[in-house]
């Protein structure tokens, strides 16, 4: 790589116009996390790669469309491609078509114990990913679009196709069985 971009606007200027060495530094700066990212959507590895691959591709064709607004835009416009392109991925899936009457009636909530704060933070890193990625797909999706990367249950349903009710009955449920996880890691370890 020649040319070195100081500044996140540099970088996304030289993108626009599709300069190689911004292209590259684009790359180098945010595949890990576009990676990171795709698999918590995308079980398979090599799938979340792809996925990754093609939201780089994609973003680096529609660079143009990008507007800056400020520090860490970039990072935000990335994501959103790459979680909307993870959403489509995922709803090609049969699972998305039809979404389970269990998925959207409110009666079947589990009522687990809260952990306490204090034994949650001594769990170790990884844990909790692995918790997530162990949803199944629609409650996966929906948990990772609502509690990390803040879409609004509004937005949820209109990205799968499903109500805001069902989005927001999918959440709890998928809420719960987090909570259950954690408190039979909690118990099974002792803490």
């Amino acid at each position: 790589m020649g040319k070195s971009f100081l500044t996140e606007q540099d970088l996304a200027l030289g993108c626009i116009r599709k300069e190689r060495d911004a292209q590259g530094e684009l790359y180098a700066k945010y595949a890990a996390r576009l990676f990171a990212l795709s698999l918590r959507y995308i079980e398979n590895r090599e799938d979340a790669r792809d996925l990754m691959h093609d939201a780089m591709i994609k973003a680096m064709d529609n660079f143009k469309s990008f507007r800056y607004a400020g520090e860490g835009s970039i990072w935000a416009w990335l994501s959103r491609i790459t979680v909307n392109m993870a959403v489509d991925r995922l709803k090609e899936n049969s699972r998305f078509r039809q979404i389970p009457l269990e998925y959207v009636s409110g009666n079947e909530i589990e009522n687990a114990l809260e952990p306490d704060a204090e034994s949650v933070r001594e769990i170790p890193d990884g844990v909790l990913d692995e918790i997530i990625a162990g949803l199944p797909p629609v409650k996966r999706a929906v948990f990772n679009m609502y509690c990390i990367d803040g879409f609004s249950h509004k937005e949820i349903a209109r990205a799968l196709g499903i109500t805001e009710r069902g989005s927001t009955s999918i959440m709890a449920k998928a809420r719960a069985s987090v909570k259950s996880a954690l408190i039979s890691y909690l118990n099974k370890t002792g803490q």
